[in-house]
């Protein structure tokens, strides 16, 4: 065997063994949820995403004792693709495989020099393999008794405790069912079936049956969410809703959310199966939602390069208020922004290039509560030069120089993070009504509290650092000053203690580092009355250094938020029962 098919071979035993821990952790997740191990369950979580770049990196050093000094020649390099290009001809998880060795050469060349006939830029088998997703699906006839079938749907995917009550949960599906979709789909058609994947996907607190509801052709599609019932004694699981349609189940896998836990050996078998029950959820974006968002990046460029390339529109400065720390671009015909770190914040900013960057490091591993974007970071991205505005040239240019450099027509970013455009919040109110600003501001007061349960404290919350999703659902997306929750001291404005203290423009108390008064949060809606009376008649208790400090008390003793990715009004009655 010669040295470049030793190479290719090193590079794919470092894939097979990423693929194996992977799995082995995400098979974990089964038993701590039915030990109700939630922190260790955010633990395995973040183990998970780790493994990628740790896997790459032994197996970069194996690969470099091989190579020896031509790992450095590209024509190396070209012949170990056409290689490795061989060896996963036919696999049924190529795409993955492709992707790993991707990382490979973009970790030894620092993400520079990569084009299609060194790495997998586009793949010779095309995006996703041609498999059966029909392997991966249970069928369950329906004919005229749909309990039975959600009977025996729950049974089979039963877990090692039992359900708290089955037939309590059958008859609250069934009722749903009756209730919503009478009118939207047609249960009297004789081949009605459920079609339903065959593992559960296990994500917090709680863990979820996906399927449709199918027959000639026609489909809705549904999601069973299994909650555990916490008890020590009598631990047992149930039923805690029926969600149903492509939007309900989309808010599920959103960007927002931390990714699931999957038993898919074969991940594009659920992935096109996900597209189909929603056509509008990018596949990039399903591949990051079952854990594989390296393969979910590769993705995701090949599809913007392709739309950025068939269509004419220009690059322009996003729309809001310029952010002190980075500048945003977007293409309107894309929904996504691209954003540098500039080269110097605006006071009072005063974090560093590699703060900011730990600090989208720590979104990518925490518990994102459906209350943060998820985000893919790029180096040394490609653009046309002649598809950018004037106006954003000389913004670029102006605030973040140290990130372009232009090799004839080519204008190269030399980091950056791309996530989901969304309309900023401030921009939002400014044409909302009475009842859309109270709505919004509510999900705005939610979206702060899901985030501190959550351990993370936002730092800046202005309006303008939060943008609405089009489900109309509240997401922050500026990083740059979290922190966890637990490194921060709440504390009370003291009073001032002469005339003399009121008067002045200086604190008249001593101020940590890690000094927060909530009394000032008042301050984010300077110049927006609407907001602030809708703000202050839902979430006044934010202004309260006790509530800070009684939820830091809860995390420090263990405590783990019910985070539920669909709205509380869905959920069945149980919630009422055990109140």
């Amino acid at each position: 065997m010669d040295k470049q098919q030793r190479f290719a071979r090193v590079v794919l035993n470092g894939f097979y063994a990423y693929f194996a821990e992977f799995e082995n952790i995400t098979l974990a997740a089964r038993t701590r949820f039915e030990q109700a191990e939630w922190a260790s369950m955010q633990d395995i979580s973040s183990q998970r995403i780790d493994i990628y770049k740790e896997t790459v990196m032994h197996t970069l050093g194996v690969a470099r004792q091989v190579a020896g000094e031509q790992i450095e020649d590209l024509t190396f390099w070209a012949g170990t693709r056409s290689l490795y290009a061989e060896l996963v001809q036919g696999m049924t998880n190529f795409e993955i495989a492709e992707t790993f060795y991707n990382s490979i050469f973009n970790s030894h060349f620092g993400h520079r020099s990569i084009r299609n006939d060194y790495a997998f830029v586009f793949s010779p088998q095309g995006d996703v393999p041609p498999v059966d997703m029909g392997r991966v699906v249970n069928h369950y006839r329906v004919g005229d008794n749909l309990a039975q079938a959600f009977t025996q749907l729950l049974e089979d995917y039963a877990f090692n405790i039992p359900y708290e009550d089955l037939g309590r949960d059958v008859t609250s599906i069934v009722g749903a069912i009756d209730r919503h979709l009478a009118t939207r789909f047609d249960m009297n058609q004789p081949a009605l079936e459920l079609q339903v994947l065959e593992h559960h996907f296990f994500r917090n607190k709680a863990s979820y049956i996906v399927g449709r509801l199918y027959a000639a052709g026609e489909q809705m599609p549904f999601v069973l969410p299994l909650l555990h019932n916490d008890s020590q004694t009598n631990p047992a699981v149930y039923v805690d809703a029926f969600l149903f349609g492509p939007d309900q189940v989309s808010l599920l896998f959103s960007f927002t959310r931390s990714y699931f836990m999957v038993d898919a050996s074969i991940p594009s078998q659920y992935v096109l199966f996900l597209q189909q029950l929603m056509p509008k959820k990018e596949i990039s974006e399903i591949y990051s939602a079952i854990g594989h968002f390296r393969h979910g990046k590769t993705y995701f460029y090949r599809t913007s390069t392709r739309h950025i390339r068939s269509t004419e529109d220009q690059f322009i400065v996003a729309p809001g208020i310029k952010g002190m720390v980075m500048a945003v671009f977007t293409l309107p015909s894309y929904e996504y922004v691209f954003k540098i770190i500039k080269d110097r914040f605006t006071p009072p900013k005063e974090v560093t290039h590699q703060i900011v960057k730990d600090k989208y490091h720590l979104v990518k591993r925490w518990d994102r509560a459906g209350r943060m974007a998820d985000t893919q970071e790029f180096n040394n991205l490609v653009f046309d030069a002649s598809r950018f505005s004037d106006e954003l040239m000389a913004e670029l240019s102006a605030t973040c120089p140290s990130q372009l450099r232009i090799n004839g027509r080519a204008l190269i970013i030399k980091h950056c993070y791309v996530e989901r455009r969304m309309n900023p919040l401030n921009l939002y109110l400014q044409d909302a009504s009475d009842d859309e600003v109270n709505e919004v501001m509510n999900d705005y007061g939610n979206a702060i509290k899901q985030l501190a349960a959550a351990n993370i404290f936002p730092g800046d919350m202005l309006l303008k650092n939060f943008g609405v999703t089009r489900h109309g659902r509240v997401v922050f997306y500026d990083y740059d000053e979290i922190e966890p929750l637990l490194d921060c001291q709440f504390r009370r404005i003291p009073p001032p203690r002469d005339e003399m203290d009121e008067m002045s423009d200086q604190p008249w108390y001593s101020v940590g580092p890690k000094d927060i008064f909530p009394e000032e949060f008042r301050l984010f809606f300077s110049g927006n009355a609407r907001a602030r009376a809708a703000f202050d008649a839902q979430h006044a208790d934010l202004y309260d250094a006790d509530f800070w400090i009684g939820l830091q008390d809860k995390l420090r003793n263990g405590f783990v938020e019910d985070f539920y990715p669909y709205p509380r009004r869905v959920r069945f009655s149980r919630r009422q029962e055990l109140a």
